[in-house]
């Protein structure tokens, strides 16, 4: 099964494919979309979308993991923001006919670390040591976004 988690956001969006085979899970491919704040919205969305389509068909995937959104009542302008990104992926998920799935970020922790109020660094330590890593991805936008594909492949067996 293939799997792709994606950090969205409309600057960096990052995303991580992973292979689960049985008990094994590899790293397919990870890296992040990016775009300018010099651009309009409409295109930096559509950059996201047409990144995110292709991705989907490159790496033939499975399923498309996505983390709930939470927005804070002092910043709902960074919420609508999000949901824009949001809206492009889910809609690419849609048009190539894969599943999107979500979780709530302490889900994921919880799956990763076995604690739903880990820190990033926690995080980032198991998604590294779980791929075999050598070294961490450069972006924490990769990190999240290859946790939620994890936490995805852990959660799933469990519900087996």
């Amino acid at each position: 099964m293939i799997i792709v988690g994606i950090d969205p956001a409309l600057a960096t969006t990052g995303y991580g494919v992973i292979q689960v085979k049985g008990a094994m899970l590899a790293l397919v491919e990870a890296g992040i979309i990016q775009t300018s704040a010099k651009e309009p919205a409409p295109k930096r969305l559509d950059r996201i979308y047409r990144g995110v389509l292709k991705l989907i068909s490159d790496t033939h995937a499975d399923c498309l993991v996505l983390e709930k959104i939470y927005s804070h009542y002092k910043h709902p302008a960074t919420a609508c923001i999000l949901g824009q990104a949001r809206g492009v992926i889910c809609l690419a998920a849609s048009t190539k006919g894969i599943p999107l799935v979500e979780y709530a970020a302490t889900r994921i922790k919880k799956a990763i670390v076995g604690k739903g109020l880990a820190s990033k660094a926690q995080v980032q330590r198991m998604v590294s040591h779980t791929l075999g890593l050598t070294a961490m991805p450069a972006y924490m936008d990769i990190t999240d976004a290859l946790a939620l594909a994890i936490a995805h492949s852990y959660i799933r067996k469990s519900k087996i």
